[in-house]
């Protein structure tokens, strides 16, 4: 970017956000403006494509904090005029970073084009986002991307999903994104995750809730639990098992750099919404049976401490 395109391009209206706008904001504006303006989404619109190259270098820049607040005070030295053409200057392309002769503008000019000579910069970094599914995201899975950028013809590439990646987590792929004078940029491929219906991740550990029948709970059972593996494991509920106590099947979590992690699993004592009239009298019976036990003696010892 030469020098001249700080003050004449408003890099917060190419992006549609307030000059106080955060880091978050302007991060979920560019994605927006992204996913709609992205060359695979518009193949052969040049208008949207150029769009696209304006939306991309105004986020290069306000989304780095030392290049946005250099930006913002050269941007502020042009409206207060601080940038005056020189007598007998007609116009034409020089770089307005070699026009002055020192303070402020030349420290700015300095540290964004290194002392006012334009080196070389890789091409723009692209971003595209992906939907896996939770085991996808487990297990690792290959995606296969069809990619464009600057003109140039679409390329199908496949990218490797290593396993144990999160929502929300970020590839990058070296040398995948617009060609520039020093070489291609690289490719960003932000990852959404569908979330499981059972299983959650945490760590290198996978997460579930068993529901389990209060008999089960009470006087002990062997389940048999599926993993997400698909292969069922046998889980030993010893007698007295209280609601919400984690057990722990090892070996059955994600597999990651330390090894794999384990499958946590939360008991869940159910309730039955609907008893036969004799589940109800072996029901009472159970209760006369241990009326004498006190299950909240200890809860109100501790609420009165």
């Amino acid at each position: 970017m030469a020098a001249k395109d700080l003050y004449e391009k408003d890099f917060y209206k190419i992006l549609g956000v307030s000059k106080t706008a955060n880091e978050k904001e302007i991060k979920k504006r560019y994605r927006e403006l992204a996913h709609k303006l992205h060359p695979d989404k518009n193949t052969g619109n040049k208008k949207l494509e150029e769009e696209f190259k304006a939306v991309s270098e105004a986020y290069e820049i306000l989304s780095d904090e030392k290049s946005r607040a250099e930006y913002d005070e050269a941007r502020s030295l042009f409206e207060r005029g601080g940038f005056r053409q020189p007598q007998g200057q007609q116009g034409g392309s020089r770089d307005y970073a070699d026009l002055f002769g020192g303070g402020d503008s030349q420290d700015i000019f300095a540290n964004l084009f290194g002392g006012g000579r334009r080196t070389p910069r890789k091409g723009q970094d692209l971003q595209t986002e992906s939907t896996i599914s939770f085991r996808e995201s487990i297990f690792g899975t290959n995606l296969d991307l069809r990619l464009s950028s600057d003109g140039a013809a679409p390329a199908n590439i496949t990218v490797r999903v290593p396993p144990g990646v999160k929502n929300g987590g970020k590839i990058r792929i070296r040398g995948k994104g617009a060609q520039g004078e020093a070489g291609p940029g690289d490719l960003f491929i932000h990852l959404n995750v569908k979330p499981h219906p059972v299983f959650t991740h945490k760590g290198d550990n996978l997460q579930m809730n068993l529901p389990v029948t209060f008999t089960e709970a009470a006087l002990g059972a062997d389940i048999k639990v599926p993993t997400l593996s698909g292969v069922e494991v046998t889980l030993r509920l010893a007698s007295g098992t209280p609601n919400g106590r984690v057990l722990r099947i090892k070996g059955h979590g994600v597999k990651g750099a330390n090894g794999v992690g384990d499958l946590l699993v939360s008991v869940e004592v159910q309730v039955p919404q609907r008893v036969t009239a004799k589940a109800q009298k072996a029901l009472e019976e159970f209760a006369a049976e241990t009326s004498e036990e006190d299950v909240r003696a200890d809860f109100k010892a501790k609420a009165k401490s």
